[in-house]
């Protein structure tokens, strides 16, 4: 069965773009130009991913992606935004998106993140034994069943999060910079996304540490990228 992605974008000749080269990839594609419509289409939980413009009508992006993740839907998304400041990629990360691209954007980038990202969704929805787990201090991670608990208490964290921090708990004491992150969790690298690690470190820090000002877990090596403390 095809991967079915849909589409919100509210300027037509960019949705039909985005669709028509989807489509060359084999991928059943949806389209929406509305934020309230797309968001209704987006609960179904009917998508492998979405690819979501920042501005649209009624509903923007950032308002969309922040109530699926409310509402524990973790669909991948893919943020499209045509605006230059840096503080907006941000926010757009913060609030759940996995990834973002600036218009303009070029079709091929375009089609190599969306490949990256469902080829990630492959591998972590591949079946994993149960007994794989990782226990750090207080931080139980279930491979298998792709949970998170903290004190005995379950963390919700979306696809990327749990992808993020398995890769760094599987390897304490490793020093990753954010390019090695971005090649080795998210399957591309670019320079100038360093946000998009930057963010899912810090919405990490928020889900799993008692002061994440004080990170037991998730440290930084300034200078040089992160590491998943061996010791807390």
């Amino acid at each position: 069965m095809n991967k079915r992605i849909l589409v919100v974008e509210d300027d037509q000749d960019i949705n039909q773009l985005i669709a028509m080269n989807l489509k060359d990839m084999n991928l059943d594609v949806d389209t929406c130009d509305h934020g309230r419509r797309g968001f209704e289409m987006a609960k179904s939980g009917q998508y492998d991913l979405m690819v979501l413009d920042l501005m649209l009508p009624e509903m923007d992006g950032l308002e969309i992606c922040r109530s699926l993740r409310a509402e524990n839907i973790y669909t991948p998304i893919l943020m499209l935004t045509a605006r230059d400041s840096e503080a907006d990629r941000i926010v757009g990360l913060e609030m759940g998106a996995d990834d973002y691209l600036t218009k303009p954007f070029s079709v091929r980038e375009l089609q190599a993140r969306v490949k990256a990202m469902l080829r990630r969704m492959d591998m972590l929805n591949k079946p994993a034994p149960e007994s794989d787990q990782l226990k750090v201090g207080g931080l139980l991670i279930n491979v298998g069943q792709r949970k998170v608990l903290l004190d005995d208490k379950e963390i919700e964290l979306t696809s990327t999060e749990f992808d993020l921090l398995i890769y760094m708990a599987r390897q304490p004491g490793m020093v990753f910079s954010r390019t090695q992150l971005l090649d080795n969790v998210w399957g591309y690298q670019h320079s100038g996304y360093e946000h998009t690690v930057n963010s899912h470190i810090n919405r990490l820090r928020n889900k799993l540490e008692k002061d994440p000002s004080k990170p037991q877990y998730i440290l930084t090596v300034w200078g040089v990228g992160y590491k998943f403390g061996s010791q807390t």
